[in-house]
């Protein structure tokens, strides 16, 4: 199980360790956004200091129609005690976990 927590902001924070192919690893604080349906996304300074594989660039449809391209990695997160492999869209702003990381399991908020 893993336990966040709903911020001044009123949005739920959860723990997340990234793992990079340098061998370095990252626990960061990553906001829940059920608007997002990709697993991940992260500062461009995090996926640097990680050297996270790069796999394309790509574009997504924002929440308000824009159309926008994202350079896409490949990072390891920590995920209820197994390595999942998955893809992180870099983006400034904070860290945010979306739907298909949560596909599959059960979210309780409290």
């Amino acid at each position: 199980m893993i336990y966040g927590k709903v911020n001044a902001h009123q949005e739920v924070i959860i723990p997340l360790q990234v793992h990079g192919q340098n061998g370095g690893t990252e626990d960061i604080d990553a906001a829940l956004d059920t608007g997002f349906t990709g697993f991940l996304t992260l500062p461009h300074a995090l996926v640097a200091t990680l050297r996270l594989s790069f796999w394309e660039t790509s574009e997504f449809t924002l929440g308000d129609g824009n159309r926008v391209a994202f350079n896409v990695y490949v990072a390891t997160v920590l995920w209820e005690g197994q390595e999942q492999e998955v893809f992180v869209l870099a983006a400034e702003g904070a860290p945010l976990v979306g739907m298909s990381l949560l596909n599959g399991f059960r979210l309780t908020v409290d």
